[in-house]
C-alpha cells in the first residue's frame, strides 16, 4: 500500500540527524516540520531569509507576515533569524546546509534531478534549487512515485531540463526509498504501510 503525502513527510523526516542545518524545498517537502521527531533537533532553513522554521501554523496562528520561499505562512521557532535573500544563499553556496529536501519531476538512476520546468508550461524561473543541489551534504527527493499521467518519475535519463547532475542522494517515495550509488538504484525499503 503506498505512503499517504503525511506519512511521506514523516519518513523523509526521520531522515534528519540532531543539530543539522536543513532546507525545504516547496510543496511536499514543506510538510517535513510536522514530523520532525521530539529527541531531534534540527534548524530549518528557507532560502528567502528565515532560520528556524516551525510547523505549519493553525488556523489560530497564522501570520501573513511570516512566509517560506513557496509563499506559504509558517511558524518560526524559538530564537529564529531572519535576514536577506543573498545572506540566505551565501549560507547554501558557502556548504552550511547540512541536507536539502526536494521535490522532483524526475530522477535518473545517475542521480540527475529535474524539478524546476516542463517545456511548454509556465515558468517563474528555477528558484534556488541550483544552488541547494550543489551546496547541501547531501540531497534528498521526497516525490510521489509516479506523476499524475501515470508516467515513471524515477527514470534511466531525464528528459526535462535539469537542475543538477548527479546530485540526489536518497530518494523517498509513496512506494519506496531508494539510493543512488555509483553502482545504480539501490532500494533501501518497500513503503511502510
Amino acid at each position: 500500500m503506498a505512503l499517504s503525502r503525511n506519512e511521506m513527510a514523516a519518513r523523509a523526516a526521520a531522515e534528519l540527524t540532531d543539530g543539522s542545518y536543513v532546507n525545504l524545498g516547496i510543496g511536499l517537502p514543506t510538510l517535513v516540520p510536522n514530523y520532525v521527531p521530539a529527541e531531534v533537533t534540527v534548524v530549518l532553513q528557507s532560502e528567502n531569509g528565515i532560520l528556524g522554521v516551525g510547523p505549519y501554523p493553525t488556523e489560530q496562528n497564522v501570520d501573513p507576515d511570516l512566509i517560506n520561499a513557496g509563499k506559504e505562512t509558517v511558524t518560526v521557532l524559538p530564537g529564529a533569524a531572519f535576514f536577506d535573500s543573498a545572506t540566505s544563499f551565501g549560507m547554501i553556496r558557502g556548504g552550511k546546509i547540512d541536507a536539502a529536501i526536494l521535490g522532483a519531476m524526475q530522477v535518473s538512476a545517475a542521480g540527475d534531478l529535474a524539478n524546476w520546468m516542463i517545456p511548454g508550461k509556465m515558468v517563474k524561473g528555477p528558484g534556488g534549487a541550483m544552488d541547494l543541489v550543489h551546496g547541501a551534504d547531501r540531497v534528498i527527493v521526497l516525490m510521489e512515485h509516479v506523476a499524475r499521467d501515470g508516467s515513471a518519475k524515477i527514470v534511466d535519463a531525464c528528459s526535462l531540463p535539469l537542475t543538477g547532475r548527479g546530485v540526489v542522494d536518497r530518494i523517498i517515495t509513496d512506494l519506496a526509498v531508494i539510493d543512488v550509488t555509483a553502482d545504480g538504484l539501490v532500494l533501501v525499503s518497500p513503503s511502510l504501510t
